[in-house]
């Protein structure tokens, strides 16, 4: 097998930038610009935040997948940052302390609120607490438009498509072929970082401002400080991987098409029902 090159990866990385970043949930995501503009009502509010939140935590099975797929020391001990993280372990900063302390926030609040709690850092020597699960952080959003814990969460709230999705991360995300698990996860940051957390968080803060002043937004706030973080870090990821022997590109592209694909899958069940109720509201 020819030895890989530097110049190989730069030609690599445009095939990966061109497949990723031009794909439709990326450049044309219907539902989340509809959402921006800040017109959905409670009902809409509740019905994204139930998919939303059946994504979110079945995310941490497919989480736990990737882990145990790992193909490196490297890959398994960032893959458990994350899962870790996702249940409750809060990231133990590596530099100076963080700037809700030395405002003199105590250290079990600044463990608990997505609004101050740290988006830097490591898992390693963090401490655990239970209100810092990202699921938790879901629940105390939703407790405002009369969602609980049994309405959350479960694939029995799932529609159709969130399912289909969810099953795709554990396929794509989760598979024991490294190459595809990390077009997958390339693909998955790259999405996350291209902008629709800000969608949700300006529909969201036009809801919250309209008629519901204790909306925490903390949840949607502290994911979409962090995904530029992730996407560096899958790109760094990347630069390891492909000089690896295993390495196969179209298994790569492969995985990040078809997960790509899975996350449009879940956008547009939303769009769908969107319309749906749309249209039973007029008849």
């Amino acid at each position: 097998m020819p030895v890989r090159t530097s110049a190989d990866l730069t030609r690599f990385r445009v095939r990966v930038e061109a497949l990723v970043h031009h794909h439709p949930v990326v450049v044309d995501n219907a539902y989340t610009r509809w959402f921006a503009a800040g017109s959905a009502d409670r009902d809409e509010v509740r019905h994204l935040t139930v998919q939303f939140s059946v994504f979110s935590h079945q995310f941490v099975e497919a989480q736990l997948r990737k882990v145990l797929n790992a193909a490196d020391l490297d890959s398994y001990r960032s893959g458990k940052e994350i899962l870790m993280n996702e249940l409750g372990v809060v990231f133990k900063p590596t530099h100076a302390a963080h700037p809700a302390r030395s405002a003199g926030v105590a250290p079990e609040h600044d463990s608990v609120d997505p609004d101050i709690v740290s988006t830097e850092g490591t898992v390693d020597g963090g401490r655990f607490r239970f209100t810092a699960a990202h699921f938790e952080w879901l629940l105390r959003f939703g407790a405002p438009i009369g969602l609980g814990f049994d309405d959350m969460g479960k694939r029995r709230h799932g529609t159709a498509s969130t399912l289909f999705f969810c099953d795709e991360l554990l396929r794509i995300y989760g598979s024991e072929d490294a190459s595809i698990a990390e077009g997958a996860s390339y693909a998955v940051e790259h999405w996350a970082a291209a902008g629709f957390w800000k969608e949700l968080i300006a529909g969201l803060s036009a809801f919250k401002a309209r008629e519901c002043p204790d909306l925490p937004m903390g949840f949607w706030i502290w994911h979409d400080k962090i995904e530029d973080q992730h996407a560096a870090h899958t790109a760094d990821e990347l630069s390891e991987a492909f000089f690896r022997p295993d390495f196969d590109e179209q298994r790569f592209l492969a995985g990040a098409a078809e997960m790509l694909d899975g996350v449009k899958a879940f956008w547009s069940g939303l769009e769908a029902d969107r319309l749906a109720q749309r249209d039973r509201r007029v008849a």
